[in-house]
């Protein structure tokens, strides 16, 4: 979204909105992650009691054997979560490149190199810790382009807003149903010389479709996006699990479990399956770090055949 389409009152607000986030993300880090975040989640968890019965809907569904207790001990960390991650999300606002390296370090950083030395991928994350952080990854690899596959939002002002926090050094967006096409056209030469890393967020809730494939994840049955295995399948592309370590607050982990090596020969979902039985673990391991205020289950299966 260029600001050619904005109204001068949008472009007003964003510019505005910007500010702010500018002077939130030069804020110390204690003043950050130790007073704002702790209002946040007060006010959240608390106050607005947001999305309260969606969250404990889903955690209730995904997790039949724990007690009540055990339920609300991960909801009020989830609360803290997203008291975080709203916090993460406005400080890369001012983010420079060495501080950037400081949120977000790599694991395995010189195998993977290796790995994938002079080829595109994709890269198959979730909503799970501070995803956004994942746009830094061509600070560590700046032979590559990461190109985040993304749904627009309605928001015109929100949309470039976000637009300016994503598009960062070695890293562009692309609308996903546009995913494909840019693809196609960008592979040969590549962006600016560089080799293509198709991030996608696999674990949204998609369109429901006659053949849709449904998978068992957290005691429920689940759709998941399949862009990812489709794009694989169609030009070779090796896929890897993006795993988002949690540190500390505001600090994370990158590491990278290979589903796909470009070449093997799969079943149908196959590749998504890998996906999944990895986020799957990530999520019983630390639910806290996922995002359960979704209404990631709207969707029903009606048959026991798809």
């Amino acid at each position: 979204m260029n600001h050619q389409k904005l109204t001068f009152a949008q472009r007003v607000g964003l510019e505005l909105l910007w500010l702010w986030a500018w002077l939130f993300a030069v804020m110390p880090y204690w003043f950050k992650y130790y007073v704002v975040e702790n209002l946040f989640y007060v006010l959240l968890c608390y106050v607005l009691r947001y999305r309260r019965k969606v969250v404990w809907q889903n955690l209730r569904n995904s997790f039949p054997e724990k007690s009540d207790d055990e339920l609300t001990a991960i909801r009020r960390k989830y609360y803290r979560t997203l008291s975080e991650l709203f916090v993460d999300t406005v400080n890369m606002a001012h983010m420079s490149a060495d501080k950037a390296r400081t949120v977000l370090t790599v694991k395995g950083l010189e195998e993977h190199r290796a790995a994938v030395r002079g080829r595109d991928w994709i890269a198959l994350t979730a909503h799970y810790g501070c995803w956004e952080y994942c746009s830094y990854w061509g600070l560590y690899e700046p032979s590559q382009m990461l190109v985040a596959v993304y749904h627009p939002l309605r928001s015109v002002v929100m949309e470039c807003f976000y637009q300016r926090l994503r598009n960062y050094e070695n890293s562009t967006t692309v609308a996903m149903k546009e995913c494909l096409r840019f693809y196609l056209r960008n592979r040969e030469k590549g962006i600016d010389g560089k080799n293509l890393v198709m991030g996608l967020i696999a674990d949204q809730n998609p369109p429901r479709r006659p053949d849709s494939h449904w998978f068992r994840f957290l005691n429920q049955d689940t759709i998941f996006f399949d862009g990812g295995e489709k794009l694989a399948l169609r030009c070779h592309l090796p896929v890897y699990f993006v795993r988002m370590k949690r540190l500390r607050r505001g600090r994370y982990e990158m590491s990278f479990d290979l589903l796909y090596d470009g070449e093997e020969v799969v079943e149908p979902n196959e590749i998504t399956e890998r996906y999944v039985r990895r986020l799957e673990a990530e999520i019983v391991a630390q639910p806290e770090l996922w995002i359960w205020s979704h209404r990631r289950w709207k969707h029903k299966r009606t048959n026991v055949n798809g």
